[in-house]
């Protein structure tokens, strides 16, 4: 279970990555379309986030799981308040990290069809 919601993680923030490619701030705070689909990223992590256990969290402190899962919880319940710089920080800053931080974690030789059954 904790490899697919690795291979979650890893997915969702490489498409963060893939959406933002070669993206300034400005170009960022301009596209709704394309901070709608970077935070349906974000929320997607958080939500694989939120699946693992405490005690796991605790072997891996090295990644920010509260901070990761407040994230996704703001994005979720306080739209109405989300402030796009700090979006946009998650994206230069957290993501590529938090890449570093997981893809370590996944087999190589892992993929969907693998993971699902």
């Amino acid at each position: 279970m904790i490899t697919l919601i690795y291979w979650i993680c890893c997915l969702a923030a490489r498409k963060v990555c893939e959406f933002t490619q070669n993206t300034t701030w400005e170009q960022f705070q301009a596209d709704e379309l394309m901070q709608n689909g970077v935070m349906r990223q974000i929320q997607i992590i958080g939500e694989a986030a939120r699946k693992v256990s405490l005690q796991y969290q605790q072997e891996h402190p090295e990644i920010v799981w509260q901070k990761i899962i407040g994230m996704r919880n703001r994005l979720v319940h306080e739209y109405f308040r989300i402030i796009p710089e700090r979006v946009w920080d998650v994206v230069e800053k957290d993501i590529p990290e938090l890449i570093r931080l997981i893809e370590p974690l996944v087999p190589p030789d892992e993929n969907p069809n693998k993971l699902g059954g």
